[in-house]
């Protein structure tokens, strides 16, 4: 019945590269596209549904049109929905209600991009102006790590949270990365570590902020008929939601994020609470955007954040809530600056047990959860609740 058929995650793939100077977006659409389909035990023809966002150096407003020429596909149903970061978190739960609505059984969702061999200085640069807002806020010198950091100033004013507090996140993430052969960032670090790292936007140390990282990844979204026909473990969709964040006419809250809503939405499909999840990812981007979205999904109390991530809550596999367990976007990648798919894959990974054993936690149900644009301006949130086929 349309609405209630389950749909499942079939495949899931993350390119291993962070640096690739030597190959264009498309082809790293092409490539994570292939491990995606092949991880699913599916083929480029099964694909009837086509899903991205932004193809950044061929940026003509039309990416599902020039990557469906590129991939060879002919979908019949197609979304290029773009909340920045968390487009692809979004992308999931569309392409669950279009095969509810019957409008394709086999949905592909890639993203890739090469910013770190672009040069990108993501989040200290300041850009050209693009949209109407920007002329009146780009031109004051806004960026995204002051945005970030202007909410973090914020919520340690209105809930005493610290820096120490904060660098709890990182170390956690760093913990993790550890074990992740593939991660940038594979040291880890403590909490001294992180406060005593250069100020980029205070209160945010440089530790306190994302990678910039070449690659991308992808995910292949399929129909209960189609799963039936699969020779391996798929992780079912129990629960999608989605909002947006913004100015709100001058009343912008800068301690709290769409993540409330989101969050209850996904929750409420599911028929599940925030007690029911045994592992998080959470969008990365900085420090602070983690602590805000353990709040706005009802980990904890609003405020409560800063004493809620201490004392090894974050870490795997014994934490209350481990998070991030292939070293996030902190520490391992952060694909074309848009981190919401690899909270996807990494949330499968830790379904079907194939995470790296030192941080597998024995999940029944995991939650992933995008953060999209900035959460000091206008932001996109988007939350999907995943479990065991077995659970």
């Amino acid at each position: 019945m349309a609405g209630t058929e389950p749909v499942y995650i079939a495949g899931a793939f993350e390119h291993p590269t962070r640096e690739a100077p030597d190959k264009s977006t498309m082809q790293l659409h092409a490539e994570v596209a292939k491990g995606a389909l092949e991880d699913a035990t599916l083929e480029k023809g099964d694909v009837d549904g086509y899903f991205t966002a932004g193809v950044p150096e061929y940026d003509s407003g039309l990416p599902p049109l020039i990557m469906a020429d590129y991939l060879g596909l002919e979908p019949s149903y197609a979304d290029t929905t773009d909340f920045g970061g968390s487009s692809y978190v979004s992308h999931v739960g569309h392409a669950a209600s279009a095969i509810r609505d019957g409008r394709c059984d086999v949905a592909l969702v890639t993203l890739a991009g090469r910013p770190r061999s672009r040069g990108q200085a993501t989040g200290s640069g300041v850009r050209g102006l693009r949209t109407v807002q920007d002329s009146f806020e780009r031109i004051y010198g806004a960026t995204n790590v002051t945005m970030y950091g202007m909410a973090a100033r914020r919520h340690m004013h209105e809930h005493g949270t610290t820096s120490e507090q904060l660098a709890e996140i990182r170390a956690a993430a760093s913990h993790h990365a550890q074990y992740n052969e593939q991660a940038m960032y594979q040291e880890p670090v403590t909490v001294e570590g992180v406060v005593e790292s250069r100020v980029v936007a205070d209160p945010l140390h440089l530790l306190d902020c994302c990678v910039i990282s070449d690659g991308g990844g992808a995910l292949v979204v399929v129909s209960e008929d189609v799963r039936s026909d699969l020779g391996r473990e798929c992780v079912e969709l129990l629960g999608f939601g989605e909002s947006i964040g913004h100015h709100d006419a001058g009343r912008i809250d800068l301690a709290k994020t769409a993540a409330d809503r989101s969050g209850s939405r996904a929750f409420d499909e599911a028929g599940l609470g925030p007690d029911d999840v045994d592992y998080a990812s959470i969008y990365d981007s900085f420090t602070i955007t983690v602590l805000e979205a353990i709040e706005d999904l009802g980990f904890c109390e609003k405020g409560e954040g800063g004493s809620f991530v201490e004392g090894g809550t974050l870490r795997a596999p014994d934490g209350d809530l481990p998070f991030n367990t292939d070293g996030g976007g902190l520490c391992s990648n952060h694909p074309a600056n848009r981190g919401g798919m690899t909270k996807v894959i990494e949330a499968v990974r830790q379904l079907r047990r194939e995470t790296n054993p030192e941080v597998q936690v024995d999940a029944d149900v995991a939650l992933a959860h995008g953060t999209g644009g900035s959460i000091g301006t206008r932001h996109g949130a988007a939350t999907v609740v995943l479990g065991r086929e077995d659970r």
